[in-house]
């Protein structure tokens, strides 16, 4: 198992949360909360408006979001919906958690609240220039104050 941080549509309560807690997928076992230990810009890009964390570590915020343990199938259906390496780079990122709720460790190792870990995340280099100049979000949500309702794939 690997551990992913997911930030955008896949959080529970965004569009795309049925994609990770669909088994057909491979398995993926909500552990907590967290937030990215570095700063980093968090925009919202493209037409369809698609959360976009921009890897470029010390600019922008500490970005929360949600740390699942997943199976090598998931891993890889990510990596497929997340057109990595293309589109988005699968990347260790620093995660400070928030909550613990993980199951899948004994007492004994699961971490403190605070403590830092290494999960994967769904980033890029591969952006228009002007992205870094958007605003940036410390948390995502597909109906927030920005206004920027996400499009689904299926009405593009």
């Amino acid at each position: 198992m690997e551990r992913v941080f997911l930030y955008g549509t896949l959080k529970k309560g965004q569009p795309n949360h049925g994609l990770i807690s669909n088994s057909i997928s491979g398995r993926a076992e909500f552990e907590g909360l967290g937030r990215t230990a570095d700063p980093y810009p968090l925009v919202i890009g493209s037409k369809n408006n698609i959360p976009f964390l921009l890897n470029v570590p010390g600019k922008g915020h500490h970005v929360t979001g949600e740390i699942y343990s997943v199976d090598d199938q998931m891993l890889q259906f990510l990596d497929d919906f997340e057109g990595c390496p293309d589109t988005y780079q699968r990347t260790p990122v620093r995660i400070e958690i928030l909550e613990w709720e993980g199951k899948s460790s004994a007492p004994e190792e699961r971490p403190a609240v605070n403590s830092i870990m290494e999960c994967f995340v769904y980033s890029t280099t591969n952006y228009p220039p002007e992205w870094i100049n958007l605003p940036y979000h410390d948390n995502y949500d597909s109906l927030g104050e920005h206004g920027l309702r996400y499009n689904p794939r299926e009405n593009r």
